[in-house]
């Protein structure tokens, strides 16, 4: 068992009082804090202490990646954990973006890097998302119905706007929705501040109506003063809206657009930092890449946990991918064996205070309070937990997914 130091990701939008109240640490923090990184990414490696010698989780995974990762795992994945555990403490809106799957991600890295290695893939990999909510969090996740797409656009009364909501109304498929997000985002340059500056004031006006769509309108009212004149503005009306309430969970599949908007939440994603950014955002936007690999046939479900056998009342948010696997366990002065109970895992401790032993012995106990994180080893077997508090354990999903994950 290695307690974990992970590492905070200062991004724009991030909160200045969330991760360090989690981490008992001086609030406000110094300056933005977006996410926690847990995890063996080469862009954000955690670090720990093996014998004496600081190092991080990268590394340890690459000296020896069967007895970290056990025999199963590194046959499918390498030397690779093949799941990066965060807490996102989202102030501002983050951009709307998208993530390639596995065949996608190999082919366009590998172009990119002979080509150079300039562009917008961090690496070969795909990137599903596990959102769970810790506070409300408020996403724009899938695109809507196109006719809701098109009544929300309508409803504006924005002459330029009319192509898109006719082209939207006659659309027979949800193909059309992406030829709406493009119409959209590739506006001529001389087009763009007018529209944004329309639909952002009708937005207004309508978000203090009555109407039933009031809440969709003051999502762009409120991002607008984050991002002026930001074309993602009118895209996300494309968008369905929702809000999650702690505990509730949304999988985000490769191709399935989506930005969020408010919130704190762990995420558990594929080892991968491959975004793909359409607008609200400061960072490099990619339009065409974005378009290209967006599916908008892709929904975004809600993951309805299971309860299952666990050291105290856990709950498996189980997803179709091979690479994680979300376990949540509540403790109140309970203990037993941690699920899951093989494989490599990230346990992440939100609240209260939790210790973990080996029923074996051999291993030094370790405990962990609000906000300390540890990774078990596939060598670190028949690990119990004890105590009062909240565990959010990853670990290896069980089935392969339909972009290939296992290939």
């Amino acid at each position: 068992m290695d307690l974990l130091q992970p590492i905070i990701k200062p991004y724009a939008w991030g909160s200045h009082e969330a991760l360090a109240r989690l981490q008992g640490r001086e609030v406000p923090s110094a300056g933005p804090e977006a996410e926690l990184w847990m995890g063996a990414h080469p862009s954000g490696p955690a670090g720990l202490t093996r014998r004496g010698r600081a190092t991080t989780l990268l590394d340890v995974v690459a000296r020896a990646p069967r007895r970290e990762l056990g025999t199963s795992c590194a046959r499918l994945f390498g030397d690779r954990l093949p799941f990066l555990l965060k807490v996102l403490a989202a102030e501002r809106p983050l951009s709307i973006q998208v993530h390639p799957d596995r065949n996608q991600a190999r082919s366009a890295y590998a172009a990119q890097q002979a080509g150079g290695g300039s562009g917008p893939y961090a690496d070969d990999w795909p990137k599903p998302e596990l959102l769970v909510a810790l506070s409300s969090f408020e996403v724009l996740a899938g695109f809507r119905d196109p006719a809701e797409a098109a009544r929300l656009l309508a409803g504006l009364g924005v002459d330029a706007l009319r192509p898109v909501v006719e082209l939207l109304r006659a659309g027979t498929d949800e193909s059309v929705l992406s030829e709406a997000l493009g119409a959209v985002l590739e506006r001529a340059p001389a087009e763009r501040a007018p529209l944004v500056s329309a639909v952002v004031a009708a937005s207004r006006r309508l978000a203090r109506s009555a109407g039933a769509d009031a809440s969709a309108y003051g999502v762009v009212e409120r991002m607008s003063h984050h991002y002026p004149g930001d074309l993602g503005l009118v895209a996300s009306l494309l968008l369905d809206h929702r809000v999650l309430e702690p505990g509730e969970a949304l999988f985000m599949p490769p191709g399935g657009l989506h930005a969020y908007v408010r919130g704190v939440g762990v995420e558990l994603l594929a080892n991968s930092d491959n975004v793909l950014r359409a607008g609200l955002t400061a960072k490099e936007v990619n339009v065409r890449e974005l378009l290209r690999v967006t599916d908008p046939a892709v929904r975004v479900p809600v993951v309805t946990p299971t309860r299952v056998p666990g050291p105290g009342p856990t709950w498996l948010y189980d997803c179709p991918v091979a690479e994680f696997s979300l376990h949540r366990v509540e403790l109140d002065g309970t203990g037993g064996p941690l699920v899951p109970a093989t494989g490599p895992r990230v346990v992440f401790c939100p609240d209260g205070s939790v210790r973990l032993r080996s029923e074996a012995g051999g291993t030094k106990p370790l405990r962990l309070g609000p906000g300390d994180c540890c990774f078990l080893p596939a060598s670190d077997e028949d690990i119990v937990a004890e105590g009062t508090g909240t565990l959010c354990a990853a670990g290896v999903g069980h089935s392969p997914d339909e972009h290939g994950a296992l290939a």
